[in-house]
């Protein structure tokens, strides 16, 4: 924004995509940029969107031909030169009627847009004056060449001092002017906040916490109105009361281990709404040297436990673990929650701990979460994500955690009071993460 100032807008336009979870502001940003440049903003919404004709428009022999969304939304704004923010573009579809991708290549590319040609209207139209910025949620699913063309900058999830200053200053405000209440008439102390956010919302962003806030205007715009004498009389929230307007609080997560357990290993994963902790789970039985593995893994992750028990096997001796007969035992690794797909290396070094834990029989100690994939020599290798787990790790409660050593510059740039009260374990070797996370192995 600041070249394209001192360029007296001259620079062809950089598409802008920001990548980030839910609710963590995507669009309000795009109506910031379109304010503090003073132009009008539009937006429109490409999840699910299968026909290119809604890019380029339907020629006129078609009934009910119109305009593509791209000029309908120009129109709609008034100017030439709007912020078109086009919304969920990692959700866009293909069909027989064509690939909406494919046509946006030419909208979002900067030598051609000046010449965009709707089937509609069948005259060239300059679209290289419009700023045009796009959100998702992952960029795997965006096509590669769409990819190329725009300046991907990531939006990672709030911490809980972030929230706190975001709903005290815009939530709660526009909430009350909702339901029709007042700063007199309801109040939330700071203590009730703080509760609200780390024991009823778990997420990257704050639309669950606004909900959250929003149910407890509701019940109090409800008790009002039923009892008008005292309807000047202002209520305070604080942590003592959440219960009677949110329920019971969710303190921590049930799958979580609260003691020494053998085989059960807190790992932290990456999901499309976030950073969240992934229980990996390993037993061994008596058998004939089979490795089971349940709970709707993807192909990636299945190749990270078969190399976790392949470096296993081939270092036995020096892992206590000599006189195990493998072709003996079968090897049963479960993550719970099958019903939700699960892929991805970063469970390597999780699952390696799990079942040497299980094989083993040395329990892996309490209040740690890890992340990092494993190679076949032992070497922990970086994985993405690092400030999303982070912070799953931190809403969970977990106070200590192992990182690959390369993930270290990560670490470092996440605000020194954000990562308070945590303690970090940086290695390179699979045996540092045995050394920190397991009990010394028992004496035969």
């Amino acid at each position: 924004l600041a070249v394209r100032k001192l360029a007296l807008d001259k620079m062809k336009g950089q598409v802008l995509c920001f990548v980030g979870p839910p609710g963590v502001g995507k669009t309000s940003l795009g109506k910031s940029i379109a304010k503090a440049l003073e132009r009008k903003f539009v937006n429109m919404s490409l999840g699910g969107m299968r026909d290119e004709a809604e890019i380029r428009g339907h020629r006129r022999t078609y009934v009910g031909a119109m305009p593509g969304r791209i000029l309908q939304k120009i129109r709609q704004a008034g100017a030439r030169n709007p912020v078109l923010l086009m919304d969920e573009i990692d959700k866009l579809g293909l069909d027989f009627r064509g690939d909406p991708a494919a046509a946006l290549l030419e909208v979002l590319d900067p030598e051609q847009n000046s010449s965009f040609t709707d089937h509609f209207m069948e005259v060239p139209f300059d679209l290289s004056d419009v700023i045009f910025i796009t959100t998702a949620n992952v960029t795997h699913s965006i096509p590669r060449p769409l990819l190329d063309r725009m300046e991907v900058i990531k939006i990672p999830g709030y911490v809980w001092q972030e929230k706190i200053k975001i709903a005290k200053n815009h939530i709660f405000p526009r909430i009350l002017e909702e339901h029709g209440l007042t700063p007199k008439q309801l109040k939330i102390t700071p203590s009730g906040l703080e509760h609200v956010i780390s024991e009823y919302t778990r997420e990257a962003g704050v639309r669950g916490l606004e909900r959250e806030l929003s149910t407890i205007c509701r019940k109090v715009a409800r008790r009002i109105v039923e009892d008008e004498k005292n309807a000047e009389e202002p209520v305070s929230i604080g942590p003592k009361h959440l219960k009677e307007y949110l329920g019971p609080p969710r303190l921590y997560d049930p799958r979580l281990p609260k003691t020494k357990e053998i085989g059960t290993v807190v790992g932290l994963a990456w999901t499309e709404t976030g950073g969240d902790v992934l229980v990996i789970e390993a037993v061994t039985m008596k058998g004939k040297g089979e490795v089971t593995l349940t709970g709707n893994l993807g192909s990636i992750m299945q190749e990270s436990a078969q190399t976790a028990i392949g470096f296993l096997r081939s270092n036995a001796d020096g892992f206590g673990i000599g006189n195990i007969d493998w072709k003996a035992i079968d090897v049963h690794l479960h993550v719970p929650e099958g019903a939700i797909p699960k892929d991805g290396p970063s469970a390597g070094i999780t699952m390696a701990v799990a079942i040497l834990s299980a094989v083993r029989k040395s329990s892996v100690l309490p209040n740690i979460a890890m992340t990092g994939e494993v190679s076949l020599q032992g070497k922990v290798l970086p994985v993405g994500g690092i400030r999303d787990k982070i912070l799953a790790a931190k809403r969970q409660g977990i106070k200590n955690i192992i990182l690959p050593l390369a993930n270290k510059p990560d670490v470092e740039e996440i605000p020194e009071w954000s990562r308070d009260g945590l303690s970090f374990r940086y290695v390179d070797r699979v045996e540092n993460v045995f050394e920190y996370a397991l009990e010394r192995a028992p004496s035969p």
